[in-house]
């Protein structure tokens, strides 16, 4: 198609998107410990959800598992970014395993948190959706019976603690802001003396990609997350930007997912990535598009993000 045939698109680029800094030190500890250690190096569980994140790692040397039973006794084995329960660790240690932790300093705070809560006889109440690995990971913090899940405010509602007087919640970090305040409201009403986190426990890339979403989908026709479907943060993506104005948005995991009829129609498209999405699928799904229209791009800056999560002592010494 020649450019002059090209029906023009504006493309709205949400800032910050992408990469977060626990993402980025989880994929740099799976790097470091292939360099350190050669491979192949095992990692307990996707180490970020995504594909093309996996696949790179895995031309590396890195070999992705879902249990310890399936990793070498004479190599290395990594924990997912979205932490692990107590067992896991201890199981490592029995076995003599070198084990490197790759969760997010950010889940950690969640998983002292609930011990805090725990030791100081309180039940947790940890916001979440059952079988999310970080979900997972936080439940195994404590013993059985002391954390209880809530996903929503009729969860909430339904809810039967042990003593009200004693009771504590904890959130999933890769929520939707929105909904969290509003079950945290509920969990208020009912249990008017629940502790909480002194500062929300949802992370702070998680609640900055939600406001450039915000910023950005009642201006667009058409609104596309790059992200994996087993990514948390980047589902919330998509039910943001249909809560705050645009409807017709969904989720894709690279551009050759892309189903153009469904943009046929649209003159400004937003793109975004979740957490766990490399740059490089945000140029892919840029240059497809360029490839069928003549594109304009705006960026859409709503904040800068400066943190960066320090490597384990056992991988800079």
């Amino acid at each position: 198609m020649t450019e002059s045939c090209k029906k023009p698109l504006t493309i709205l680029l949400a800032s910050p998107r992408g990469f977060c800094a626990g993402v980025d030190r989880a994929i740099q500890i799976v790097e470091r410990t292939i360099e350190r250690y050669g491979g192949p190096v095992y990692v307990r569980h996707e180490i970020v959800h995504n594909r093309t994140v996996v696949e790179s790692l895995e031309a590396k040397g890195a070999i992705f598992v879902d249990e310890l039973d399936e990793v070498a006794n004479d190599r290395p084995v990594v924990f997912s970014a979205h932490g692990v329960p107590k067992t896991v660790p201890v199981e490592a240690g029995r076995r003599h395993l070198i084990f490197i932790d790759a969760t997010c300093p950010l889940v950690s705070k969640v998983h002292r948190e609930a011990e805090r809560h725990h030791e100081s006889g309180r039940t947790v109440v940890l916001i979440g959706h059952a079988g999310h690995p970080e979900v997972v990971g936080t439940m195994g913090q404590l013993p059985a019976g002391a954390v209880l899940l809530v996903k929503d405010v009729t969860e909430v509602e339904a809810l039967d603690v042990p003593d009200p007087l004693n009771l504590a919640y904890a959130t999933q970090t890769t929520l939707s802001v929105d909904d969290t305040i509003e079950i945290v409201a509920a969990l208020r009403r009912r249990f008017p003396a629940i502790e909480g986190p002194k500062m929300e426990d949802i992370c702070y890339a998680t609640t900055n990609r939600q406001a450039a979403v915000k910023a950005i989908a009642g201006h667009c026709d058409a609104l596309v997350v790059i992200g994996a479907p087993n990514s948390s943060n980047s589902v919330r993506l998509v039910e943001v930007a249909a809560h705050y104005g645009c409807g017709k948005s969904c989720l894709v995991q690279r551009a050759a997912d892309m189903d153009w009829g469904w943009l046929a129609g649209a003159g400004r498209l937003g793109i975004t990535a979740g957490a766990s999405a490399p740059e490089l699928l945000v140029d892919e799904l840029v240059a497809a598009c360029r490839a069928r229209y003549d594109v304009t791009v705006e960026e859409v800056r709503t904040t800068e993000e400066t943190v960066v999560f320090k490597l384990p002592r056992a991988l800079v010494a």
